[in-house]
């Protein structure tokens, strides 16, 4: 579905991998090794500045850039939420393309677990908790095939990022979302994960299924990350 050839940017150097539909990647590895520099690669918020990246065959950067950032779409630590109510903020993406459907807003907040009624709420007016769930309602008005996740509940205390994590869960297995999740928590990447892709001094160190990675890891350099 998604494949990186030779690229480099930044901290990333000759970066190569192949993404299947409905996988679930887990970038992890020590800080600065360029995993959010790699995980903005797919959406373009960064483009290569050596080799290349393809979407079904095709180069990324032949994708329309708003078809592209609704079939990737990306959700961050923090919530990044547009002034205005939350209907405003589920309408925003699907109103660029004229396919918001009036009423979607029900089955979205249903989706992230919130009362439809809360539709009309300022998003100042909301919890930490509340404005990630709206966050993640909104990349799902676009209805997107692969969801990029930059440590999506690190900022929020214990309790709400295991109900964030709860809802993520059930949506990618619902809707056969593929998914690609920066994350430092092993035990969310085993949760969550199918594959993993170690990550050390802007390179991919180490890719594989997750529990083997994590149970038997084959670099020193892994070896060494997990025992902290």
């Amino acid at each position: 579905m998604i494949e990186f050839r030779n690229v480099s940017h930044g901290p990333l150097r000759d970066i190569s991998f192949t993404l299947q539909k409905q996988e679930r990647a887990i970038l992890f590895g020590p800080s600065g090794t360029g995993k959010s520099t790699l995980l903005f690669l797919f959406n373009r918020l960064k483009d290569p500045e050596e080799g290349g990246i393809f979407y079904n065959g095709k180069p990324l950067a032949d994708v329309p850039i708003i078809e592209l950032r609704q079939k990737f779409g990306l959700l961050l630590q923090s919530p990044n939420l547009f002034p205005g109510t939350v209907l405003d903020n589920l309408k925003y993406g699907p109103s660029l393309t004229n396919s918001w459907r009036p009423g979607r807003e029900k089955e979205l907040l249903e989706y992230v677990q919130l009362s439809p009624e809360m539709k009309d709420r300022d998003v100042d007016h909301l919890s930490g908790g509340q404005q990630q769930r709206v966050s993640l309602a909104r990349t799902l008005a676009n209805e997107p095939e692969v969801l990029l996740l930059d440590e999506p509940t690190s900022a929020l205390d214990d309790k709400t990022g295991e109900d964030i994590e709860t809802v993520l869960k059930e949506l990618i297995e619902q809707q056969g979302l593929t998914m690609v999740m920066v994350t430092h928590q092993m035990a969310q990447a085993r949760r969550l994960g199918t594959n993993g892709l170690f990550m050390n001094e802007g390179t991919i160190e180490e890719h594989g299924k997750i529990p083997e990675m994590l149970e038997q890891p084959q670099s020193r350099a892994l070896k060494e990350y997990l025992q902290g």
